[in-house]
This record gives C-alpha cells, structure tokens and sequence, in this order.
C-alpha cells in the first residue's frame, strides 16, 4: 500500500533505526511551517512496510524527541494498522521558533532538511521577530468596518466576538497586533504612486497617495488607478484609431499584490509605484523570504513573508496560493524584470511605445480625447458644470460624469470646496 509522497510537511522513515534523521526532518518542518508528521514503516515512496513496536519503542522516541529538539516540544505518537502492517505516527506543532535539533538548525525545502548557516539564522530569526503578528501596534483603539465591508462583498460574514483571533489581529496578550494596524480603518501607512516627468527620479509631476486606510482598500484603488491609466492609450496612424494597452496589467497586478503581501511591514516603509516615461517599477522593502532560494523565487515556489496576511488576501479573493506571479511575470519580461537586493524587491515593467500626437508626452500616457477636452473647460471655468461640459462638447452628462471621475483618480482635476459651492481645479 501506498500513502503518497514525501512533501514540506510530511516525513517518511523505514524504520525507527532512522531515528535521529526523523527528529531532523521534524524540526526542519516546523522551524518551515510550524508543524509536521513524521512516519515509521513507510519507504521514502510512501510503500509500507511496516515497523515493529515493543514494550518501549513509543517511549524512546518521545524520549529523544524531548532531549534532541529544543524549545521542547510535546508531539503526538500513535500507532498505526496500515495495510496490516503496523506504523508509528508522530505529530507536533511549534510557534517558538528556530527549532534546533541535535544542536543544530535545519529548514525545510520541498523534501529535503537543509542546515542552516549562521548568517541564515540570524536571518530567520530576525523574520520571526519582523512577523506583524507579533508586533504590537501603536494605537490600540482600532476599528475595522472596511475590513467587514470587504468579507461583506465576498458573502462573509465576521463574526464580532471571533473574528479577531479568527484573522490573527492579536498578540499573544490579547492586544491588537501590527497586522490589524494595517487593516484597520486608519493608520499611519501612505501608500504612494509617483510620476516622472522623464527616466528618473529629477523631476516629479504627480504624487497620489492611498494609504491612512485599510491597507487592502488602499491597494484595490492603486489597482484601478493603473488600470484607469493602462485604458486610455490610442496609437493613431492617419485615419485610423487604434486602442492598445500601455503594458500587461496582469503583470502589473501581481507585481502589486505581492510587494504588499511581501512587504517588512516592521519597518515603516510601505510598498509603492513609481511611474517614469518608460517603465513602471513597483517596490517593496525586504528581499527574498528566509530559506528560498533564487531559483526557488523565480519558479514560483510560494513562502509568504506574511502568511496571516495571505490567508485574509486569499480569502478575499485578492490573489491565489499558486505562485503564479513570479512566472507570469518572467515570461512576459524575463528575469531582468526583478532586482533583488537584501533590503528591496523592484519589479519593472515597461511601457510600450505608441505613436501619438497633439500632447505633452508626460499627459499622453493617460488622456484620451475627450479628458483633454474637459480639463480644457475646466482650466478656463472652473466653475463649470457637468451640464455645460455636456453641452460644449456633445456628450451625454452620464458620459462626461464617468470621465470627470476617472481624472479625479488619477490626480488630474481636483475639487475645491463643496459639491454645491465648490470649484474645479487642474492638478497638473
């Protein structure tokens, strides 16, 4: 009979002869994934073959588990039929990270322990003390109704005495953690899309910011800020009108989500989008997660530098646990999209070049006919009203009132005052 495959969580031994090389592969999956199971009897193919169980052979293994592993853990050892053949089951689970076995520090990859160098561990266990999660926030009187309002949007509903603990937004004392600061209705967090004027950083035309907010609001309107930027580009070639997009917003899309997923939030610094005449890079702080190689990065293999984090993201449909960002992304760019330093994450897309003519090259990249029309109106009058704009260039109110919108989301136009008594005003 055979009972699958070796995997991140699961650990086959033939034999309790191996006992010492199974307490590895425990500690290995726990510093990994917090937990693990290791079998006895099992070929590392998943045949059984049965272990025999004497009077003490539980005892020995829950003896040297307790004197090999530290902080001590408590597993649970069952035996199993199998088959008809006997085989032993141990299951543990651990939160006081790095795991040592036998005086030394292992991590999981795939099947495999592997060792860990000091500079790895020093590593990892500063990742454990980074984790929002642990992290108590700064102001304690939080509210989450955007949050509600999104599981609301999904048809879930939070239940008020557990959701809490449920989303992990709460230390081990009870208060609420880093991670809940960044849901919360308000916080500290600026979330920034910058524009360029030209290939760098010397001139500045555009600053929008997102944050203050849920962080997952705020990462949802720089999603339909690109968006509405990506939707109004026109090659126009003697007659003709032809739309194209200014670069692949799939890339784009999981590039995004991943810097917020990914992000060190512990140290202050949100991710964030920079827009240049020819490329777009977006940013996060932190390299690669602890214990992932490069070539495990760009193959797709997924170890969230926040896992509580993506549970909620997924949840919420804002992404999927199959790691399929980083592959997209390559096949459409290449590797030389991503420049992976110690302290940063860039991802670059570049933009398309498309003809245009009749503007400014910094206003082309997000203007359509009709935008340039109504920031026209508005520069001259900027009391003006949706009627007249209507009437002026004839177009239905409904049309215009959809246009005016997009140029207040990407910064374009702006409004002074109140509904009723205020004024339009041009931003850039």
């Amino acid at each position: 009979m055979n009972i699958g495959a070796e995997t991140e969580l699961v650990e086959f031994k033939e034999t309790t002869g191996e006992l010492r090389e199974g307490i590895i592969s425990l500690a290995s999956m726990l510093n990994k994934n917090g937990k693990g199971v290791l079998y006895f009897g099992v070929q590392n193919d998943g045949e059984v073959t049965g272990q025999q169980i004497g009077d003490r052979t539980m005892c020995e293994i829950s003896q040297s588990i307790a004197s090999a592993i530290k902080p001590q853990i408590i597993p649970t050892i069952i035996a199993e039929l199998c088959d008809e053949k006997n085989i032993i089951k141990v299951t543990a689970e651990g939160d006081e990270k790095p795991y040592s076995a036998y005086g030394k520090y292992y991590m999981r990859s795939a099947d495999e322990d592997r060792e860990i160098t000091p500079p790895q561990l020093r590593n990892f266990m500063l990742s454990i003390s980074d984790s929002i999660v642990n992290i108590e926030a700064n102001n304690q009187e939080l509210s989450f109704e955007q949050l509600k309002t999104l599981y609301a949007g999904r048809d879930m509903t939070l239940r008020e005495n557990t959701y809490k603990q449920n989303l992990n937004l709460l230390t081990r004392s009870g208060t609420y953690n880093l991670m809940a600061a960044l849901l919360a209705d308000a916080n500290s967090y600026s979330i920034k899309v910058a524009a360029f004027r030209g290939t760098d950083k010397t001139d500045l035309i555009r600053r929008n910011e997102y944050g203050y907010r849920c962080m997952l609001v705020a990462a949802k309107q720089v999603l339909d800020y690109m968006g509405a930027l990506n939707d109004t580009e026109a090659d126009v070639e003697g007659s003709l009108r032809k739309e194209q997009k200014l670069f692949d917003f799939a890339c784009f899309r999981e590039a995004w989500l991943n810097a917020c997923l990914h992000n060190r939030w512990s140290r202050q610094t949100p991710p964030a989008v920079y827009l240049f005449k020819d490329r777009i890079e977006i940013v996060s702080v932190g390299g690669l997660p602890d214990g992932l190689t490069l070539e495990e990065f760009y193959e797709g293999k997924s170890k969230p530098v926040n896992p509580e984090l993506q549970q909620i993201m997924v949840q919420l449909d804002y992404m999927e646990q199959t790691g399929h960002g980083v592959p997209l992304i390559v096949s459409h760019y290449g590797r030389k999209a991503f420049d992976i330093t110690e302290n940063f994450i860039t991802v670059t897309i570049p933009l398309k070049k498309i003809r245009k003519t009749g503007m400014p090259a910094e206003e082309t990249a997000s203007l359509d006919d009709v935008d340039r029309k109504i920031v026209s109106l508005i520069k001259k009058n900027g009391n003006i009203r949706v009627s007249a704009i209507s009437e002026q260039i004839g177009l239905g109110t409904t049309t215009v009132t959809k246009h005016i919108h997009r140029l207040k989301t990407m910064g374009v136009i702006g409004r002074e005052g109140s509904k009723r008594n205020g004024r339009w005003v041009t931003v850039k």
